[in-house]
């Protein structure tokens, strides 16, 4: 009887045990991870939002570069797999990556709680922080709560942390949506708008091709750290991209993409701009 007992009792843990393993290792209800499935099928395909100067932009002959480019393009080589850029308004980027269209987001996309419920994150990549930008002829701004009076416009990109943050921070000036950094630049140019809240490192490079038409002002209002979404709870995903950034941030490789975007401006007339 005792054997009895003993044998079954094996019996149940062991079938425990094997369901609580499956549980762990299944990604999203038993969907295979994305990095199996990319290594199958030998193509990564990434969903980007050109017009985030410099991590991600269009050269005059159509083709993607920047630092994000350049990050995308060395975890295709370092996974020995295609690399095909897809095109999205930033705010249409997750909904490409819930519904498969792409297989990961690489484009200057703040890590947040809000999108970590819909998306899952691997570790930062890059710290950055929003700033302030203004037309060159407002001479006398000096912070955004310089701007924060009835009657002002704030220009944000639609779905960015800039676009949230300034809904957050003005309680007076109204803020408009726009549906990218070129747009929103382009319209406070035009006098549509008082001031942008952006990116630092978008604002310095619209700054090095406009200098005649924009100023930064470059106390962060917020620190940022961009990350790498893939689908929820993709977690073998995650752990691959985490090596693999351990081993790539601050690499020859990865230095000099930092040194040619963000030290260097000879790129910038390469870019294709908006009209």
């Amino acid at each position: 009887m005792k054997k009895r007992l003993v044998f079954v009792m094996v019996l149940l843990f062991t079938l425990i045990a094997a369901g609580c393993t499956k549980n762990v290792s299944d990604d999203s209800a038993g969907s295979p991870s994305t990095i199996d499935s990319v290594k199958d099928k030998k193509k990564l395909v990434i969903g980007t939002a050109p017009g985030y100067f410099p991590f991600e932009m269009k050269d005059k002959k159509g083709q993607f570069i920047g630092y994000d480019i350049d990050t995308a393009n060395a975890i295709g080589k370092a996974l020995n797999v295609k690399v095909e850029f897809k095109q999205f308004g930033f705010d249409g980027l997750i909904p490409a990556l819930q519904t498969g269209d792409i297989d990961m987001v690489i484009a200057g996309m703040t890590i947040r709680g809000d999108r970590a419920l819909s998306v899952s994150f691997a570790n930062s990549y890059f710290k950055t922080g929003q700033v302030l930008m203004l037309p060159k002829k407002d001479s006398t701004t000096k912070r955004w709560e310089d701007l924060d009076k009835p009657g002002k416009k704030i220009a944000v990109s639609l779905g960015t942390t800039g676009a949230l943050l300034a809904k957050q921070l003005f309680k007076n000036a109204k803020v408009q949506d726009f549906e990218d950094f070129p747009s929103a630049s382009m319209a406070m140019i035009q006098g549509q708008a008082d001031g942008i809240i952006y990116d630092e490192p978008g604002v310095h490079t619209y700054e090095l091709m406009n200098p005649n038409s924009v100023r930064g002002v470059y106390d962060l209002i917020s620190s940022e750290n961009l990350g790498i979404a893939v689908r929820k709870d993709d977690l073998r995903s995650i752990q691959w991209i985490n090596s693999f950034l351990a081993s790539y941030i601050e690499s020859p490789a990865e230095l000099k993409s930092r040194e040619n975007w963000f030290k260097k401006a000879d790129w910038i007339d390469k870019v294709e701009t908006k009209k």
